[in-house]
């Protein structure tokens, strides 16, 4: 089982730990309900470093980003994040995604923690296409990057 970075944090600060998509994540530290009322009322950070992370970049990334997921790419400017889906040609959906524009040449994808293997042969399944290279123009970074989110 993995483990983000910030998990001696997570025991230090008293959470109960739980097994979720492969990682030993913190479930709750005072209580669930508790915590729920006090990020609906102010805020609460975090670890979502569990997410899947591949980056995209190169002088096609914008053209296979425009066909691998379902929102307009185009209109994102650098600084901005996009809600998306893969949608699988079929009318269903492979999973759902943020993108990150960092640039006009990369982008960062953040997919769910259960479907990052999924997602990410997804990705490669259409790279050639638009001569995105797995390992150089697509990278799986999941290992290498830790987030937090600040919600409420």
């Amino acid at each position: 089982m993995k483990s983000t970075p910030f998990k001696e944090f997570h025991v230090k600060a008293g959470a109960r730990m739980v097994p979720f998509a492969g990682y030993n994540m913190p479930l709750e530290y005072t209580g669930i309900n508790d915590e729920h009322i006090l990020v609906r009322q102010g805020i609460g950070v975090f670890d979502v470093s569990h997410m899947g992370e591949l980056w995209v970049t190169g002088p096609n990334s914008l053209d296979y980003l425009q066909y691998i997921t379902s929102n307009d790419v185009s209109s994102l400017i650098e600084g901005k994040i996009q809600y998306s889906y893969f949608p699988n040609g079929r009318g269903g959906i492979v999973d759902d995604l943020l993108v990150y524009c960092f640039g006009p040449e990369k982008y960062l994808l953040v997919v769910n923690a259960s479907n990052t293997e999924k997602d990410w042969n997804w990705c490669v399944s259409h790279a050639s296409r638009f001569g995105i290279t797995p390992g150089k123009d697509l990278i799986n970074a999941s290992d290498d990057i830790a987030q937090l989110a600040v919600q409420g």
